[in-house]
């Protein structure tokens, strides 16, 4: 017997994907998978994020703009280019600095609660 082929989503521009505007210059763009989740953050200058935590193991890439992060109990000023491991449970946050930044995080399992009141995408 040959497997049914899971159905496979094209790959997408982020042109194409809807903008969340989420107030206080913070806007969120999706992609979710079953078991993976991606979002590509907008922040205007001088946005803080509050610190907190979270049971998903979480991976950000800065896309562009300068940031200061507090990871547990460091800091630590990052730009374009760097890639931060958040493990499952670590006190995280940031602090965007002078210009907009563009941040890419990708989170398992997928953050149910970033996704609508029916679970829609």
């Amino acid at each position: 017997m040959t497997p049914t082929p899971m159905p496979i989503d094209l790959p997408r521009d982020w042109s194409t994907i809807p903008v969340e505007d989420l107030g206080g210059g913070v806007w969120r763009q999706m992609v979710v998978g079953d078991r993976l989740h991606v979002c590509r953050l907008r922040f205007a200058p001088h946005v803080v994020t509050t610190p907190h935590d979270h049971p998903h193991e979480q991976m950000t890439i800065v896309e562009r703009g300068r940031a200061r992060f507090l990871i547990g109990d460091a800091e630590r000023e990052v730009g374009p280019g760097t890639v931060l491991h958040f493990p499952s449970g670590v006190w995280h946050g940031a602090t965007m600095l002078d210009e907009e930044v563009v941040l890419l995080d990708i989170f398992t399992p997928v953050r149910e609660d970033f996704l609508g009141p029916d679970g829609s995408r």
